[in-house]
Order: structure tokens, then C-alpha cells, then sequence
């Protein structure tokens, strides 16, 4: 007899067990469900990044053995607007760089960790300076002959993690991704690198990722 009491105390906490779990997964089926319902209702749309103002301080190459070396600074204004109604954003980190045909020229800057609320705007203006970054023959040329040209596209670029706020309730961390033109002008180029002259053209949007 105290064998068969032994087991029915096994089953009930094999009863008990798999009633948590369901209750466990059913919590968490409405928790999902209720995150769905208010992303579809609200409709987070992705911060809008503008690049204000692209200042080169610096632009020096020099010719190495096997490679090219490049020495950037440049001073940049970037703004950020949450074009949301109901939803807040919280930039946890923001990491912003400069790129030259894909390649990375300056060291990533972080930027301050802000929240935004409903149509608020935040503006950074971070240096961003690359000393001595190995530069490919290839890219070097390229540079060359956009300086001869009287022109320089650079790209700054922002990787950064958000989260959206609704009311009390606070998402998980989602990836951003900037990626903003800068537009760069000058006359009468000698064909070599240098940053005088230099002039940022005009205020431009940047793609945004999320």
C-alpha cells in the first residue's frame, strides 16, 4: 500500500507540474499578444537623423610601403527627431564613425544616451578623428582623383541601440543603423588630399534602419 501511495504522490506532482507550465505558457502567449497588439495599433515609425553640418579639419595621406596611411578630423552636426505620436525613444548607445567607400576612417565617437519624447528633437556635434588608418593603394588613388575633381563624398554612419516607450510600457533593445552623406565641395583642387577648401553643401537625410 505505501508503494501505491508513493506513486500517486509522483503523479500529482507530475499534475501540478505540467499545470504550471501551461499557466506559464499561457502568460506568456498574452504577453506576446498584447505586444503585438499595441506595436500594430501604435506603428513605432523610425527616428528621422539629419546631417546639419560637416566641418574637415583634417585629411592627410601618406604613402606607405604595401599601403597608404590616412589621418581624418572632422567635426559633424547631426540631429534626430521622433516623428511619433504616442511612442518615446530611449537611445541607450549611440556610436557614430565616419567611411570612405566603405572603409572606416575615424574611431567611432559615443554619443551621449538620451530619451526622446513625442516630436522632440535632439542635436550632437562630436569630432570625429581617425589618425593614421591604413588606407588600400586602390582607395588612395580614389581619393586622389575626388580631390582633383574638386569633390569628397564621406559617409557618417551612427550604430546604436533603441527602445520604444508607450504610456509605462518599455520595449526590449532593437539595432539602429544611420547612414547619413556627407557632401563635400571645393575649388580649384591640386589632386591632393588636404582639408582647406573643403565645404559642406547642404543639409542632407539619412537612412534609417531598424
Amino acid at each position: 500500500m505505501s508503494k501505491d501511495c508513493g506513486n500517486h504522490g509522483d503523479d500529482d506532482l507530475r499534475r501540478s507540474c505540467r499545470r504550471l507550465l501551461a499557466i506559464l505558457l499561457v502568460l506568456a502567449l498574452l504577453v506576446a499578444i498584447i505586444a503585438l497588439i499595441i506595436y500594430l495599433v501604435l506603428r513605432p515609425t523610425h527616428p528621422r537623423f539629419f546631417l546639419q553640418d560637416a566641418s574637415l579639419r583634417q585629411l592627410d595621406l601618406s604613402n606607405g610601403t604595401s599601403s597608404s596611411v590616412l589621418s581624418t578630423a572632422l567635426q559633424i552636426t547631426v540631429a534626430s527627431r521622433n516623428p511619433n505620436d504616442k511612442v518615446g525613444v530611449y537611445y541607450d548607445r549611440l556610436d557614430v564613425y565616419a567611411s570612405y567607400k566603405y572603409q572606416q576612417i575615424t574611431v567611432a565617437a559615443s554619443l551621449p544616451a538620451v530619451y526622446q519624447g513625442h516630436g522632440d528633437v535632439d542635436i550632437w556635434s562630436p569630432v570625429l578623428s581617425g589618425p593614421d588608418v591604413p588606407f588600400a593603394p586602390y582607395l588612395a588613388d580614389a581619393l586622389r582623383q575626388d580631390c582633383q575633381a574638386g569633390y569628397l563624398i564621406l559617409q557618417v554612419k551612427i550604430d546604436g541601440r533603441v527602445r520604444w516607450k508607450v504610456g509605462s510600457w518599455i520595449s526590449g533593445h532593437y539595432h539602429l543603423f544611420v547612414t547619413c552623406p556627407a557632401f563635400l565641395v571645393t575649388t580649384g583642387g591640386n589632386g591632393e588630399p588636404g582639408a582647406s577648401g573643403f565645404k559642406f553643401q547642404t543639409t542632407t537625410y539619412c537612412r534609417v534602419e531598424v
